[in-house]
């Protein structure tokens, strides 16, 4: 048998450069390259072998590990989940910073290849340097965290070990139901130790992402529910676009005429002007969408997990005699809510569901009910984005108002944290399926920069505008140097709200009174109730290699976005919004426990008014 001597990690790389999907008859490399920032823990294996790839592995530097993970991610979403980044790190603080980013990567169905140095298997000394003592079990190092948040993990103690885990790992990334963050945690001293490794390892493989089809009786019987239902609802989420269903979605809605709701995940599952479009549901949902929801007697989910804003924590689906059909392709989410359960791949069962319901449609007077009703949110949106003077400060909804007017159908749009997920769930106008790109399975502030990156280098025929409130930018702006130094093109719109206003608005709905929420000083009584910090985020971008652009009403905003879009260069968009002016309010309900005894007459109305609302909360069986 023809062998090839290499390192552990010499052959990693090269076993990654040749793994490839196809769905569809589309093929694509898997692994598109690795991020990495390289420490003693991995400089003389992994950074060797990228190194030695000459290039078949292309390398990208990161500024900070979790970073590293949300680009990678970033660029999954927006390629299909067929493709993604490999990250590579040092043991100890560079690998446990990757938890975080292994999390929103699992959470979300969304693959990432992890690649993080560990102790020595040898031991030629205990401990070394950043390892993590654990005297019962000498096998755990800081490495075991990422266990939890991982689809796969596995230690490569010995070279041999390298080739079952990473064909089991290339399975996992490539599975529609598994797939999540994998980790290959590599001993230092193994990275580099030589083995002999047979030439099929490097062989060009292909792993084929199949459509699993639903089992007919299941299509059957879930036809069988919608054709006996008076105020049917489809709830789409990221599962629609994840199977490229949007189409088949679109030809279900419109030979039945059953309306469509979307999930963070599922938005742009519909053009936000489609007939049977009723955008968002749950507690950033539309009016028209709950209203539905709360008299619909069944409930189609596709592709969605039914989270807690999805569902309102339980108290969104109030028919008496509400029953679910759940299409997924996950066994775990089709039997939520006690539903009827299609599993399989999402395209292949609303074709066959749409063929089941041949010369079904819903009434007349349902349909006129549903449009009527999005047409009062459509002139809603219109208001609250569209309602300020060109020379008047905007508030956040009219920065989204404005980003519509300037934006292209194929421009991509991400976010993930603070009140922006809201207002963009509610007000945003979906033009394309991978306009909407909002990481909201772990709502993770630090996200959208990385993200953007990501996002560009899947497809850099689109635009891509990274929102952020000045408490995210704090968080993780250190991508920005990446981007200046890869040329690549990305725009920042940088909110600044001088604090957590999402949560500032959440603490005083929950008694909080915005405690710790705001970015000012102390005043004489100890709150942080004085003046606001004197913090220009513009110029702390302007100093990390981005052109900045300053916008303090309606039209300079306009025009610094039309001017960025128009760059070659990253660009950042600084504008303070006027925090009085309200987004529209909640349309139902969301659980946050509030505290049941208190002093605080504050805490002590908003707990009356949670008992309230936690009355309705109901399983459905």
């Amino acid at each position: 048998m023809s062998t090839r001597r290499l390192t552990v990690a010499q052959a990693l790389v090269q076993f990654l450069a040749n793994q490839y999907t196809e769905r569809d008859g589309e093929r694509q490399r898997l692994i598109a390259g690795c991020w990495g920032i390289f420490g003693h823990g991995n400089v003389a294996g992994i950074g060797q072998a990228l190194l030695e790839s000459e290039g078949a592995m292309p390398y990208l530097q990161g500024r900070n590990e979790q970073a590293m993970v949300h680009a990678a991610v970033g660029y999954a979403r927006q390629s299909g989940r067929m493709s993604t980044y490999a990250c590579t790190t040092s043991i100890g603080p560079g690998a446990t910073n990757l938890v975080t980013g292994a999390a929103l990567a699992t959470i979300n169905h969304l693959p990432v290849l992890l690649l993080p140095g560990d102790v020595f298997a040898t031991r030629p000394a205990d401990p070394v340097l950043q390892q993590l003592e654990v005297p019962h079990a000498r096998d755990v190092s800081v490495n075991d965290c990422l266990r939890p948040v991982s689809r796969y993990f596995d230690r490569i103690w010995r070279p041999e070990a390298l080739v079952p885990s990473a064909l089991d790992a290339m399975r996992v990334l490539t599975d529609p139901v598994e797939t999540g963050a994998v980790t290959l945690a590599l001993p230092q001293d193994v990275q580099a130790e030589a083995h002999d490794w047979p030439e099929e390892f490097f062989a060009e493989r292909v792993w084929r992402v199949h459509r699993p089809q639903p089992d007919p009786q299941s299509v059957a019987e879930a036809a069988e529910r919608i054709r006996a239902a008076e105020r049917p609802l489809i709830i789409a989420g990221g599962g629609v676009h994840h199977s490229g269903a949007e189409d088949a979605l679109r030809e279900l809605a419109e030979s039945t005429g059953i309306p469509v709701s979307e999930t963070q995940a599922g938005r742009g599952s519909l053009r936000y002007d489609h007939p049977c479009e009723l955008g968002s549901i749950g507690h950033t949902g539309t009016a028209v969408a709950d209203d539905i929801a709360r008299t619909a007697d069944l409930v189609i989910g596709v592709g969605t997990r039914y989270s807690d804003f999805t569902t309102a924590s339980r108290t969104l689906f109030a028919h008496p005699d509400v029953r679910f059909v759940n299409v997924n392709i996950a066994s775990v989410d089709a039997h939520k809510q006690a539903a009827t359960p299609v599993i399989g791949d999402a395209r292949a069962a609303l074709e066959q569901l749409t063929a089941a319901l041949s010369g079904h449609r819903v009434s007349e007077d349902y349909v006129r009910e549903y449009r009527a009703g999005a047409q009062r949110w459509a002139e809603v949106v219109e208001r609250t984005t569209r309602g300020a003077a060109g020379d008047e400060r905007p508030g956040q909804a009219e920065v989204l108002g404005v980003l519509d007017e300037v934006l292209d159908d194929r421009d991509v749009v991400i976010n993930a944290a603070g009140s922006m997920p809201g207002d963009l769930h509610k007000l945003w106008r979906a033009k394309d399926p991978q306009q909407y790109h909002v990481e909201y399975g772990y709502s993770c502030m630090g996200y959208e920069i990385p993200a953007a990156i990501g996002a560009r280098l899947a497809d850099p025929s689109r635009e891509v505008f990274a929102l952020v409130g000045d408490g995210t930018y704090l968080m993780m702006p250190t991508e920005l140097v990446t981007a200046v130094q890869e040329g690549i093109k990305i725009t920042v719109v940088l909110v600044q709200n001088h604090g957590y206003a999402s949560i500032g608005g959440l603490s005083e709905q929950v008694g909080g009174e915005r405690f710790g929420t705001a970015y000012r000083y102390r005043a004489d009584d100890g709150t942080f109730t004085g003046e606001p910090l004197p913090v220009d985020l513009a110029a702390n971008a302007e100093s990390l290699g981005v052109d900045v652009l300053r916008a303090s009403t309606v039209d300079e905003l306009r025009d610094a976005l039309r001017a960025a879009r128009a760059s070659e260069r990253p660009t950042a968009v600084h504008v303070e919004t006027d925090p009085a002016k309200a987004s529209p309010p909640a349309e139902a309900w969301w659980d946050v426990p509030v505290a049941e005894v208190s002093r605080r007459e504050s805490t002590q109305l908003a707990r009356k008014r949670y008992e309230d609302q936690a009355r309705a909360q109901r399983h459905h069986l």
